[in-house]
């Protein structure tokens, strides 16, 4: 049996100054439509994790970061029916803007410890006890 291709794909938790963490549901149509996500999104050709996360949130949330405003913390590394997602959890508080709904998806401020009421991608789930031990 062949090896599932890989997929890198970052993510980040942006933090507020209350230490609530922003999610996005992933809109109709999409893979997983319904569950809410950390935003981020596929590492293009030539682009560092880093860039990727800057641009993404740039795209999705109309907000401003600088690669030194993010800390990489964890990694989840699962198996998807066709492909294998390989996903750097980076943790971002310092950002210009306010984050803002840019493609139609529904955003939400939570404390870490409620994360676990959301349903989310499998992939996430392991991410939110490295969370709840930050905040």
């Amino acid at each position: 049996m062949p090896a599932p291709r890989m997929l890198l794909v970052t993510a980040c938790a942006l933090i507020d100054a209350d230490r609530r963490i922003l999610v996005t549901e992933r809109p109709a149509g999409k893979s997983l439509a319904g569950l809410w996500e950390f935003p981020g999104g596929k590492v293009e050709p030539g682009e560092t994790p880093e860039e990727t996360l800057i641009r993404e949130l740039r795209e999705e949330l109309g907000i401003e970061t600088k690669a030194d405003c993010l800390a990489p913390l964890t990694f989840a590394s699962h198996t998807y029916e066709d492909f294998h997602l390989l996903m750097p959890l980076y943790v971002c508080r310092r950002f210009e803007g306010i984050p803002r709904s840019m493609e139609g998806q529904r955003l939400r401020w939570v404390l870490a410890r409620d994360l676990r009421d959301l349903p989310m991608p499998p992939a996430d789930l392991p991410l939110i006890p490295f969370l709840v031990d930050l905040v």
